[in-house]
């Protein structure tokens, strides 16, 4: 069966300035471990990691996408919690057998190659939920 290996990361929406990387770089120390471009969500991604762990900074591109939506309806913040597994496409069918609700049925490509998926609030007592696997040949 599919597990659940460690939290991967917390999403934060930041927006377009710079005090959430200021506040995380130089007010807590965390190391910068450089931005990435994720067309497909019109977001770009900033990790900082921490322990085993990382802050992911979320930044809008453009007028649109879902980190954009976030900010405008709920301002900057946590955004989702993105809990790392060993089989994405088995823990999705896991999650469906259950009845659990999701925004991606099936793993697409994410930041730094890895596969992800969402399981959608309203089946974690409000909390976003991301998946996410490291990337392998011919799961997708």
């Amino acid at each position: 069966m599919a597990r659940i290996i460690k939290v991967n990361h917390i999403g934060i929406a930041s927006g377009a300035d710079s005090s959430a990387l200021d506040f995380f770089s130089s007010g807590l120390g965390l190391p910068d471990g450089g931005s990435e471009w994720v067309p497909q969500d019109k977001v770009k991604v900033r990790f900082l990691p921490i322990g085993e762990s990382r802050i992911e900074l979320l930044e809008p591109v453009g007028e649109e996408g879902p980190i954009q939506k976030h900010l405008q309806t709920r301002g900057p913040g946590i955004h989702h919690l993105c809990l790392e597994v060993d089989d994405l496409p088995g823990m999705l069918e896991h999650l469906k057998q259950r009845g659990v609700r999701l925004i991606d049925s099936e793993p697409r490509l994410g930041a730094h190659g890895t596969l992800v998926a969402f399981i959608h609030p309203k089946s974690t007592g409000g909390i976003l939920i991301e998946l996410v696997q490291a990337q392998q040949k011919n799961l997708i």
